[in-house]
């Protein structure tokens, strides 16, 4: 099981996810309501690399990071 984590201001949980690859991934998070306006901003990581690629393959112990723009100083 993959496990999602969301940064910043996008106030979801972690949470466990059975997806093979990057496409599933984004059909998923599609579906979460709080994901709205978020999905297309983000960035995300697998494994601590950013990845922009939906075929990229995922494995069970795979940590997937959304990260949100945020603007600070």
């Amino acid at each position: 099981m993959a496990k999602i984590e969301f940064l910043g201001p996008i106030d979801i949980d972690t949470m466990d996810v059975h997806v093979r690859n990057m496409k599933e991934l984004s059909v998923l998070l599609n579906e979460i309501p709080q994901m709205k306006g978020w999905i297309d901003n983000s960035a995300v990581a697998v494994n601590n690399t950013i990845v922009s690629s939906l075929d990229i393959p995922l494995n069970e112990n795979d940590i997937i990071t959304i990260l949100p723009p945020v603007c600070g100083g």
